[in-house]
């Protein structure tokens, strides 16, 4: 065999025979059925490359002196805004009441609709100046206060807080605290008013309903995909009330998008304890948190231009080599059917 022949033996592309060239009805309806394919196939793996996904990595938390945002959007359909306050302790010991962060509440009707707004901290100064001056009520003669000596502020308070529970109002408590990067708990309750105006005002912890409804409760900017397992949480109350503990562990979270910006936030999750009031304590609604030592990095990613590029060609490849064999196979059957089967032969 010559130079010339072994050569010609590497061609991958032999010419194909001349009764193969014609062109039939069965060939269009395949190559049309075959361009569909491909195109189909060829925008599935543009957009498979185009979609982003997400890697998880661990490591340990080193963040030292940084503040926790929560995120707080909550409804008490059945406690008036001028009894509601918000607590913060943290295992430091600090306990804050008026904490320098944009807290608001919202007035709500029997059903549900807002008809005022005011500034928690306006309320929570209010209510313990008068935590303050009823103490000083009570230094000065235990019986008077027993004998409701109270001030005329308080008496106007008490009086306007009776009406809005016999109206039926309630109360949206929303805004973002910013608390110490340490586990701790905050509260929404009537711990703000002086324990003999809360007697004066609910006769007694059974009357205190701590129903609720969580909109939205987080520990930081949310990011694609996060779930927050306490958003959209109702917790009615029909009969005796209680107290509801919401046990939260926060993971600390990064989430890296495919253009290099990063968002520091939380996720978390949670377990839930209820029991019911007792003479020693008054109803409330508690979240008591606590930081993970992981933080938990997800990291946006892009598939490869030649990992796509090689998708592409085996899928393009493979379907034009499959409408190909069909082709030939549909010319064959249909030839054979067409054209009589010559005879030999002799009877």
């Amino acid at each position: 065999m010559g130079v010339k022949q072994a050569i010609k033996s590497l061609d991958a592309f032999p010419r194909a025979e001349d009764h193969l060239l014609q062109k039939t009805q069965s060939g269009a309806v395949v190559s049309i059925v075959g361009l569909v394919i491909m195109a189909i196939l060829f925008l599935h793996e543009l957009r498979y490359y185009l979609t982003t996904y997400t890697v998880h990595q661990m490591a340990v938390d080193l963040k030292r002196g940084e503040t926790l945002p929560i995120h707080i959007n909550m409804t008490f359909p059945s406690l008036p805004c001028d009894v509601l306050s918000v607590d913060a302790i943290d295992m430091s010991g600090k306990h804050e009441v008026d904490l320098d962060t944009n807290m608001w509440k919202l007035r709500l009707n029997g059903e549900g609709h807002i008809i005022g707004t005011e500034y928690l901290s306006d309320l929570v100064e209010k209510e313990h100046t008068i935590h303050k001056q009823d103490g000083d009520h009570h230094e000065d003669s235990e019986n008077k206060i027993h004998l409701h000596g109270f001030d005329q502020d308080t008496e106007n308070v008490i009086k306007k807080v009776k009406q809005a529970l016999v109206n039926g109002e309630g109360c949206r408590v929303y805004g973002v605290l910013d608390v110490q990067r340490v586990a701790g708990n905050f509260h929404i309750s009537v711990h703000g008013l002086n324990i003999f105006v809360a007697q004066m005002i609910f006769e007694g912890t059974n009357h205190v309903n701590v129903s609720h409804i969580i909109h939205d409760l987080s520990f930081g900017p949310k990011y694609p995909g996060i779930h927050n397992p306490l958003d959209g949480t109702t917790r009615i109350l029909r009969g005796n009330s209680g107290t509801f503990k919401y046990y939260i562990k926060i993971v600390p979270t990064e989430y890296r998008y495919i253009s290099k910006e990063v968002l520091p936030t939380n996720q978390f999750s949670v377990t839930e304890y209820y029991s019911t009031a007792n003479d020693r304590t008054w109803p409330a609604v508690y979240f008591l948190y606590d930081l993970s030592p992981i933080t938990v990095t997800i990291r946006e990613e892009r598939r490869s231009f030649l990992h796509f590029i090689t998708r592409l060609c085996a899928v393009l490849g493979g379907t034009f080599a499959l409408t190909g064999m069909l082709d030939r196979w549909m010319y064959r059957l249909l030839e054979a059917v067409t054209k009589p089967k010559s005879r030999s032969g002799f009877r």
